[in-house]
C-alpha cells in the first residue's frame, strides 16, 4: 500500500505560521535595535557633559581647541565602546563562548571582523561623536546614510548589482540628508560649526558603510555574539590605547592621565556604563534581527535610528535632563522620516513585503 509523501495541509499551515511568527519577531528585534541606538547616543552625550567632562569642555583645563574637539570625542567614544566590550565579554563568559572568541581571531572571517571594526570604531565612532558635539542630534539621520553608502560600496567591492529600486532609495536618502543640512543651517539648533558637524556625520556614515559591507561576510560564518565581542573589544582597545594617545600627542596633552581621570570620575562613568550596555545591546538586537528576518529587512529596520536618534536625544537630554539645544526644526524631522523610507527602499521591495503579508 503506497502512502503519499506530501505533507498534510495542517502541517504546511503550521510551518507557515511558525515562519511568519519568527520573521515578525525578527522585525521587532531589528526595530528595537534602532530604538536602543537612539538611547545609547543620548546617554553617551549626557555622560560627556558630567563631572570632569564639564571642566574639560568648559575651558578650565587649558586644553587646546584640537584636544577639545577631537581628543575628547575619541575618549568619549572609546569609553562607551570599552564599556560595551566589558559587557560583551561578560555575556560571552556567561554563555560559555569565550573560547570561541579567542579562536575566531585566528580565522579569516575573524580577521575581517577585526579590520571592519577599525573602520566602524576609531574612525566612524569618533567622527560620530565629533559631529554630535558640533551639530547636535541632527547628525544622527546624516550618519544613517550608511546603508545607502554600503549599497554603493558593495557594487564596487563585491560586484553586487544596484537595481533601479535601490538607486531610487539611495537618491531618497541623499535628498533627505540635503534637506536636513539645509534646514539645520539656520534652524533653532544652529550650532556655530553646524555644517562641519554634518560633514563629520557623513564621514561616520562612510565608516559604518564600509564596516557593514565587510561584516556582512564575517557574521554569516561567525556566531553573532562572538562577532559582537570581537567588534567591541577591537574598538575599545584601538580607541583607548591607540587613537587617544596619538590625538593627545598631537594636542600636546597627557592622554593616559586624562583617561585615568575619566575612569575615576563617578558622575560621568556611571552613565558611560549605561551607554556601553545599550551600545552592546543595540548590536546584539541588530545581528539577531538580521538573522531572523533577513539582512536586507533587518538593516532597514535598524536604519530607522535616523528617527529614533533625534527623538531620544530630545526626550532624554531635552525633556528628562533639561539640556538646551536638542530640538530639531520640523523640516529636519520630515527629513529623518524620509531617510527611513529611503533605507527601506534600498533594503527591500515594499510590494513584495506586502504580498508576503497577504499570503
Amino acid at each position: 500500500m503506497t502512502q503519499s509523501a506530501a505533507p498534510s495541509a495542517a502541517a504546511v499551515a503550521a510551518k507557515k505560521a511558525m515562519s511568519q511568527s519568527f520573521r515578525v519577531r525578527g522585525i521587532l528585534t531589528a526595530v528595537s535595535s534602532g530604538m536602543v541606538y537612539g538611547m545609547y547616543t543620548a546617554f553617551m552625550t549626557y555622560a560627556m557633559a558630567m563631572g570632569i567632562w564639564a571642566v574639560w569642555y568648559g575651558g578650565d583645563a587649558g586644553l587646546s581647541e584640537f584636544a577639545v574637539l577631537f581628543l575628547l570625542s575619541a575618549l568619549g567614544a572609546g569609553l562607551t565602546d570599552g564599556c560595551a566590550a566589558v559587557w560583551a565579554l561578560i555575556m560571552a563568559a556567561l554563555r560559555g563562548k569565550l573560547g570561541d572568541f579567542g579562536r575566531s581571531f585566528r580565522t579569516r572571517p575573524g580577521m575581517m571582523m577585526l579590520v571592519a571594526a577599525l573602520f566602524g570604531g576609531p574612525f566612524a565612532s569618533t567622527c560620530y561623536v565629533v559631529g554630535l558635539q558640533m551639530a547636535g542630534s541632527v547628525i544622527v539621520p546624516i550618519s544613517a546614510l550608511c546603508p545607502a553608502i554600503g549599497a554603493i560600496l558593495a557594487r564596487f567591492l563585491f560586484k553586487q548589482a544596484l537595481t533601479p529600486r535601490m538607486l531610487l532609495g539611495i537618491f531618497i536618502c541623499f535628498a533627505a540628508s540635503a534637506m536636513i543640512g539645509i534646514a539645520s543651517s539656520g534652524g533653532n539648533e544652529a550650532h556655530p560649526h553646524m555644517m562641519l558637524g554634518l560633514f563629520f556625520g557623513f564621514l561616520a556614515a562612510l565608516g559604518w558603510g564600509i564596516e557593514g559591507c565587510v561584516c556582512g561576510y564575517g557574521v554569516s560564518i561567525i556566531d553573532s555574539e562572538v562577532g559582537i565581542t570581537i567588534r567591541e573589544v577591537t574598538i575599545g582597545i584601538a580607541n583607548l590605547l591607540v587613537l587617544v594617545p596619538i590625538l593627545a600627542w598631537i594636542g600636546k596633552t597627557d592622554g593616559f592621565a586624562m583617561l585615568g581621570q575619566a575612569l575615576t570620575d563617578l558622575p560621568s562613568m556611571k552613565w558611560f556604563v549605561v551607554a556601553g550596555f545599550l551600545c552592546y545591546f543595540n548590536f546584539m538586537c541588530w545581528y539577531r534581527g538580521n538573522a531572523m528576518c533577513g539582512a536586507a529587512l533587518g538593516m532597514a529596520c535598524n536604519g530607522a535610528y535616523s528617527f529614533w536618534g533625534p527623538f531620544f536625544c530630545w526626550l532624554i537630554l531635552g525633556v528628562l535632563f533639561g539640556m538646551d539645544g536638542w530640538n530639531m526644526v520640523p523640516v529636519a524631522w520630515i527629513g529623518a522620516v524620509l531617510m527611513v523610507v529611503g533605507i527601506f527602499t534600498i533594503a527591500t521591495n515594499p510590494l513584495e513585503f506586502l504580498r508576503r503579508k497577504e499570503n
